[in-house]
């Protein structure tokens, strides 16, 4: 009886030191190559069409979207994630697809996506569930180049809502230049990105009364590079400084997906803070095959070279968590 009582005792304290409490799960996947089968003149997505080098059918299509909503889905674990930044994402119509053709028809998600001049036709996009985040205004911020710079980069996704503690939560999803063409000569792209979310983050922390600020996305350079250092010299943590590594490219990891937080997102004090131990590489087993090449394991992707494999993305989906104190 007295084991019985002090049983019923602890989960009493437990639940009521949870009240007023919620958590809430942000991921971001650069799902390599989400193109729909259709042409668009304005952009080179010949690649990616039934009659292109890849073949890309109906068939993979539609194979491909369920794998992206499978790693969603098991992401969120107990419930789906409240918000997800997706890279890589040709347009509307792909991640309307997304939404409705999956099992995450069944889920309360709405989306945004930017509206980028890249060459390809590739665009960020981020999903929210509406019982989670209520959506106010979202735009497509154009990356500010620097004299000689002329070559066009993704926009950077900002996306302004309101959290279940009444704050504004703004959240930016980038996807930087690649090292296509040279890693130096493609840096000084990447700063420039670098620079234009470090402004906008800026001064955002100015105008907010309470800011809380959450950037996420491929940066294409690992956390100790400069560009990744000149966005965590303002008001912004990395929360994956440290980490093994999202990307394998000739058998060597590196963190190019990461997630920043507004640094007063840390604190117990704040309403919404970071939970200690959540951040991760979501790295189940089903996302992995042999590297036959390199040795160890590699991120199963949908074409290993032009040979179609069936699977997700040469990327790791990135995770984290946050404690969000209720009014």
């Amino acid at each position: 009886m007295y084991k019985t009582l002090t049983v019923l005792l602890i989960l009493f304290i437990s639940s009521s030191a949870m009240k007023g409490q919620m958590t809430f799960r942000v991921m971001s996947y650069n799902v390599e190559n989400l193109f729909d089968t259709q042409d668009n003149p304005l952009t080179d997505d010949d690649e990616f069409l039934p009659v292109g080098a890849r073949h890309w059918s109906d068939k993979r299509y539609y194979h491909k979207l369920q794998q992206i909503a499978k790693v969603i889905i098991a992401a969120g674990e107990w419930e789906t994630p409240a918000l997800v930044g997706l890279c890589e994402i040709e347009n509307d119509t792909v991640v309307t697809h997304l939404l409705r053709k999956t099992p995450l028809r069944n889920q309360p998600y709405r989306y945004c996506i930017s509206n980028s001049s890249d060459r390809r036709g590739i665009n960020v996009a981020l999903l929210y569930r509406r019982d989670k985040f209520r959506y106010i205004s979202h735009r497509s911020v154009p990356v500010k180049h620097r004299k000689g710079n002329t070559r066009s980069a993704r926009d950077v996704l900002h996306v302004t809502g309101q959290v279940a503690t009444g704050d504004t939560l703004d959240v930016m999803v980038c996807h930087f230049p690649s090292k296509y063409g040279g890693e130096k000569e493609s840096e000084m792209r990447r700063m420039d990105a670098a620079r234009t979310v470090r402004e906008l983050c800026d001064s955002l922390g100015v105008v907010r009364t309470n800011p809380l600020i959450i950037l996420m996305g491929d940066f294409n350079e690992p956390p100790e590079s400069h560009c990744m250092q000149l966005i965590a010299e303002g008001n912004l943590h990395n929360l994956f400084a440290g980490m093994k590594g999202s990307h394998k490219y000739q058998g060597e990891w590196s963190q190019l997906d990461q997630l920043f937080v507004y640094r007063k997102m840390l604190s117990d004090l704040s309403r919404m803070r970071v939970v200690s131990g959540s951040v991760a590489n979501f790295s189940p087993p089903f996302l992995f095959v042999e590297d036959k090449t390199w040795r160890g394991k590699r991120p199963h992707r949908s074409y290993y070279g032009y040979k179609y494999r069936a699977g997700y993305s040469d990327h790791l989906p990135i995770k984290a968590d946050f404690l969000l104190s209720l009014p």
